[in-house]
């Protein structure tokens, strides 16, 4: 009789099934085949396996539709993670990154469209998925709930303490002591039946302040948060006229005006030209916002109502800055007062 084989439960079988479980070498991964070996002389094996042969043909037939599979499942991944594990907090990049790869059946990087860890980052900022923002201790990331559900919330939240504000608070009148009345003296020092002024001001004075009640500062703290969440050091936006203010693009393109063709990293893009109709690749700071005329639309490229287009109702030239109202969402025709030159630009509307 031959020697017996080892059984389900003998040390080397529990101990090959533990190595299967953890996370192996990412050079001995194949995305095609999902299928990770434990060594270099099982991966070369792997490589030259029918199985693996007919799945790089399959690739070679439409590489693109591939890579866009592996990227959709990358960012899906990535994402849900993010909202599930860390909801709407900001976080460093790479910390959800290892906890997204300690999963042995994630999507590696290497087969999406992104080469780094730091231009998936930035294409999240660009698609507007993600808040990002760039410090000394790296790139950080904040989730944006885009749920429908939590988005009818806030919306009915917003809406609802709008309303509440014009509601007027009506009070009881206070009864008055009919054996004891004030009394002012005229300039002849006789008593008169009707009360001082300056009790009927302290009197108004009081009520106006607790109409101030909390409400108008929720009111203002929302804005203020509102504020410090879409203030960032970045403006470009694609689709809107700009105008080149820098000379280190040539006395050509000097004081023209263009729109941006494409956002690029976030403080740069593509620009066409209006006039002769080149592509210019630019950073930000060789351009400034076009304000067009009262009456057009623009968009808020910065500030609390970031990214939302509006009409420009009046421009006050003394302070640099306009009056706009909304022009759509809950409160569309909200009045924006004393905001900058460079928080708003005219839209491009192609002729």
């Amino acid at each position: 009789m031959g020697k017996e084989k080892g059984g389900f439960l003998t040390p080397k079988a529990i101990a090959n099934r533990i190595k299967a479980k953890g996370l192996q070498k990412l050079r001995w991964y194949c995305q095609m085949c999902q299928k990770q070996c434990r060594d270099e002389n099982g991966f070369k094996c792997h490589m030259m396996s029918e199985s693996h042969q007919r799945q790089l043909l399959l690739f070679a037939e439409n590489p693109d539709e591939y890579v866009d599979t592996f990227s959709k499942d990358f960012r899906d991944g990535y994402l849900e993670l993010l909202r599930r594990r860390f909801g709407t907090k900001r976080v460093q990049c790479n910390i959800v990154y290892q906890e997204y790869i300690s999963e042995r059946d994630h999507t590696h990087m290497n087969s999406t469209q992104w080469e780094t860890l730091t231009d998936f980052i930035k294409w999240l900022g660009k698609e507007g998925l993600c808040d990002v923002d760039y410090t000394e201790k790296g790139w950080f990331v904040k989730y944006i709930d885009r749920d429908p559900e939590t988005i009818r919330k806030l919306e009915q939240m917003v809406v609802s303490l709008g309303a509440a504000k014009k509601v007027e608070t009506v009070k009881p009148l206070p009864v008055e002591n009919p054996f004891k009345k004030p009394f002012s003296k005229d300039e002849k020092g006789t008593s008169t039946d009707k009360p001082s002024t300056s009790q009927k001001d302290s009197k108004q004075s009081k009520a106006g302040d607790k109409r101030k009640s909390a409400l108008d500062e929720i009111m203002e703290f929302e804005e203020q948060k509102k504020e410090k969440m879409n203030r960032k050091d970045y403006w470009l936006h694609e689709d809107i006229i700009v105008k080149v203010i820098s000379k280190k693009l040539g006395d050509k393109y000097y004081k023209q005006k263009a729109y941006v063709k494409k956002v690029e990293d976030l403080y740069g893009g593509i620009i066409k030209m209006l006039d002769s109709g080149d592509k210019v690749k630019v950073d930000q700071s060789h351009l400034e916002t076009v304000i067009p005329a009262t009456g057009k639309t623009v968009l808020i490229v910065n500030g609390a109502y970031r990214g939302q287009a509006a009409k420009l109702e009046s421009i006050n030239e003394k302070k640099f800055s306009c009056t706009v109202s909304l022009s759509s969402g809950p409160l569309k025709g909200r009045l924006l007062e004393n905001i900058p030159y460079e928080d708003i630009c005219k839209i491009y509307q192609p002729s």
